[in-house]
C-alpha cells in the first residue's frame, strides 16, 4: 500500500511543484489548505489516484486532527514566507509560522515522519570569510527568520524529523511567486528594463523551486539515514550579492540598468554564505542553475503580466 503524505499548504508555491512529484513517485498526496490566495494550481491533480484535498485552516485542531489521520509523512508548507509578509501581518507570521507547527508536533504520533523547510535566513548577518554551516549559531534578524527558527527547534525536539534550511527559492511555478527576490528582479527587468536595488552587496544564497521538491523527495527516500538533523539546501556555486545577481540577468536581459539606492533599506537584512555540503555529502544533487531559473522566468513572463502573484500587497 502507497504512503500517504499530509502536506499543509500544498496548493502554495513550492506545494504546486511538489505534489506532482510525490503523486509521479506513487504516493497518495492530502493537501490541506485554505486557498486562502483563491489559487487554482492543483487542479491538473484532481483526476489523479491517491490525492485528496482538505479545505481548512492549519492553525484549527479538528482540521489538523483529520489531515492527520492516515498519513505516515508531514510535509508543513503552510506558512506567511518572506520578511515583508511576516512585517505586513506579524499575528498571522506567529500563528502560521510557529503556533500551527507546535500545534501539528503535538498532535502527530511517534510513527509520523515530519519534514519541515524553514530558511537559511535564520544565519543572520554571517561572519566575513566564514561560510555558514549547519553548525553556525541561528541569529535571525526579521520576524520571519525568528518564526522558523524556533518552529525549526520545536519540529527537531520532537524525534523523527529533517529539517532544510532553504535558500531564497526561484523559478516557475504553477501557484506563481513573483514577489521572491530572484523572480522579482527578473520580473522587472523584463518589464521594467530597471533593477533598483537597496543593500546591493548583502549577500544570499539561491535554489530552484524544483530543486527544493526534489530535496523532499530525497529526504523521504533517505529518512533514516538523515533524520534528527537539519540540513542547508542551495545552490553551491551561487552565494551571490544582489548587484552580483543583477549581473547575471543583464546576461540575458542585455537591455537592463540596474543600479543601487543611495536612501532607503531593504526590511531583509540577512547577509551571508553558506555551505551546503552536508547534504550533498549525502548524495543529493541540484539539477537547476540560477542561469536556468532566469531564462525559465523571462519565458514565464512573456505570459505573467499581474501583480496579484505576490503574496506581499
Amino acid at each position: 500500500m502507497a504512503e500517504n503524505i499530509l502536506v499543509t499548504g500544498g496548493a502554495g508555491y513550492l506545494g504546486s511543484i511538489m505534489v506532482p512529484m510525490l503523486l509521479d513517485q506513487g504516493y497518495e498526496v492530502t493537501v490541506l489548505d485554505n486557498f486562502h490566495y483563491g489559487q487554482n494550481s492543483l487542479l491538473d491533480c484532481c483526476g489523479r489516484r491517491g490525492f485528496q484535498v482538505i479545505r481548512g485552516d492549519c492553525r484549527e485542531r479538528a482540521v489538523v486532527a483529520r489531515g492527520l489521520a492516515k498519513a505516515d509523512v508531514v510535509i508543513p508548507l503552510a506558512a506567511v514566507v518572506g520578511a515583508p509578509a511576516c512585517q505586513n501581518d506579524q499575528t498571522a507570521a506567529r500563528s502560521v509560522n510557529l503556533d500551527a507547527i507546535k500545534l501539528l508536533v503535538e498532535l502527530r504520533s511517534p510513527r509520523q515522519r515530519i519534514l519541515y523547510p524553514t530558511t537559511n535566513s535564520g544565519y543572520g548577518i554571517g561572519e566575513p570569510g566564514k561560510h555558514c554551516t549547519e553548525e553556525t549559531p541561528l541569529r535571525p534578524i526579521s520576524l520571519y527568520g525568528v518564526t522558523k527558527v524556533e518552529a525549526e527547534k520545536a519540529v527537531l525536539d520532537s524525534g523523527r524529523s529533517i529539517t532544510f534550511r532553504l535558500a531564497t527559492v526561484f523559478g516557475m511555478a504553477p501557484r506563481m511567486r513573483i514577489d521572491l527576490l530572484v523572480n522579482d528582479f527578473v520580473y522587472r527587468a523584463v518589464t521594467d528594463r530597471t533593477v533598483v536595488v537597496f543593500e546591493g552587496h548583502a549577500k544570499r544564497n539561491y535554489i530552484h523551486v524544483r530543486d527544493v521538491a526534489r530535496t523532499f523527495l530525497f529526504g523521504i527516500d533517505h529518512f533514516e539515514r538523515m533524520h534528527g538533523e537539519p540540513y542547508n539546501v542551495g545552490l553551491s556555486d551561487a552565494n551571490l550579492s544582489k548587484l552580483d545577481l543583477c549581473a547575471e540577468i543583464k546576461k540575458q536581459v542585455p537591455g537592463l540598468v540596474f543600479l543601487e539606492a543611495p536612501v532607503g533599506e531593504d526590511p531583509d537584512k540577512r547577509d551571508y554564505v553558506v555551505s551546503n555540503a552536508k547534504i550533498e555529502a549525502k548524495g543529493f544533487r541540484t539539477r537547476y542553475s540560477l542561469a536556468d531559473g532566469i531564462a525559465e522566468l523571462i519565458t514565464g513572463y512573456e505570459i505573467l503580466r499581474n501583480s496579484r502573484y505576490s503574496n506581499v500587497g
